[in-house]
This record gives C-alpha cells, structure tokens and sequence, in this order.
C-alpha cells in the first residue's frame, strides 16, 4: 500500500491520568477512533496533502491507520513541551519521495520546535538529492541553499505546545496522517456525476 493522501493534524489533552491525557490529544486532533500504527519518516511520491476535516471524514472507526507521529508529555507544572511534525517536498515530486521528521522537545516555543523539524525534514533530503549544504548554517540559511538548487519545492512543520498544569498530565500531539487508498476511491464513487449539457 503506498498511500496517494496525507493530512496533519495536532492535539493537546490534559487529565489526572496519564493515558487519559493522551487519549484527550488524540480527540483533540482528530484521531482517536483509530487504531494508530506509527511509521518511519518517508512522504510517498504523488502524493497530496488535503485539509483535515476531509481527511477525518475519510477515516474509519476502528480502520489500522498509518501514522507519523511526535508526542510530548509532562506532570510538572508550568512546563513547556511541544511535539512537531515538518515535511519537505521534493521538485518532481510525482515520481521522487520526499520526508517527515517528527520531534519532541521540552522548553522550546512553537515556532522553535516547528523550525528545526522543517529543518530536520529538508537536511534528510538534501542528502539523498546530493545537497551541498553547510549543516553548521542556521535554518533559515540552509532553507534559501535548499529553495534555491530547485531541488526541494516545499517545507512546512505542523506543531502543538502546551504548558504543565499542577496534578495534572499533560499532552501534546503533531500527526502526519495517511488515508488508506482505497478509502479515496469509495469517496470518488461516491460522487454525484456531473451530467452532460445537451446542445
């Protein structure tokens, strides 16, 4: 199965329990009707990132949903933690795959954590598209080097902080979430067909 779909989501989920808390995110995001299974780094060739309200329309309760995702946790008040998700997309993108990198960090800002995982994402495919970079750079320098060599077309992260509450888990999600490509077809199918204007 290489999915043709994609969409991000995030969450935050605060409860007295651990578990609780996580489930919460997972609402929060979207996606805790599904059985998550979670994959490694890799945005499969042609494939399209759609908004999230149709990609939760095209899951099932229940269905093994593939998954890249980061998720952070904390029980110590005023804590920051966040959980982010960047992706970089490679020119000819139809044929060449590009990344997802997921990070989890405590004690860094959205922007932060949403940076070096666009950054994290653009180096892992700099390097199989032959890149010179300097990886001593900072982001924003690399991400020009990157954008301008035509190599890579697109980055972009999506993250969740959130801050520790007093005797209370806290959780926090960022989801790279892909639509079983048979789901896809059962919508198209689904359609009302257009009919033709008779002249």
């Amino acid at each position: 199965m290489v999915p043709k779909h994609m969409f991000l989501t995030r969450g935050v989920g605060v409860h007295r329990e651990k578990l609780t808390s996580f489930e919460e995110a997972l609402r929060s995001a979207g996606i805790a009707y599904c059985n998550l299974v979670t994959v490694s780094s890799i945005f499969p060739p042609d494939c399209k990132i759609i908004p999230r309200k149709r990609g939760e329309k095209l899951l099932n309760p229940g269905e093994i949903t593939f998954c890249v995702m980061a998720r952070s946790e904390t029980n110590e008040r005023n804590r920051l933690i966040s959980a982010s998700i960047g992706l970089a997309i490679p020119t000819g993108r139809e044929s060449h795959y590009g990344y997802l990198s997921e990070h989890h960090a405590y004690g860094e800002t959205d922007e932060e954590a949403g940076d070096y995982t666009e950054d994290l994402a653009a180096q892992m495919l700099a390097t199989t598209l032959g890149i010179d970079f300097d990886p001593d750079a900072a982001w924003k320098e690399r991400e020009q080097v990157f954008k301008m060599g035509g190599k890579i077309v697109r980055t972009q992260n999506i993250t969740q902080s959130a801050i520790g509450k007093p005797n209370l888990w806290t959780t926090v999600v960022a989801c790279g979430v892909f639509i079983p490509p048979e789901n896809v077809l059962v919508e198209e199918s689904s359609k009302p067909r257009r009919k033709k204007s008779q002249k």
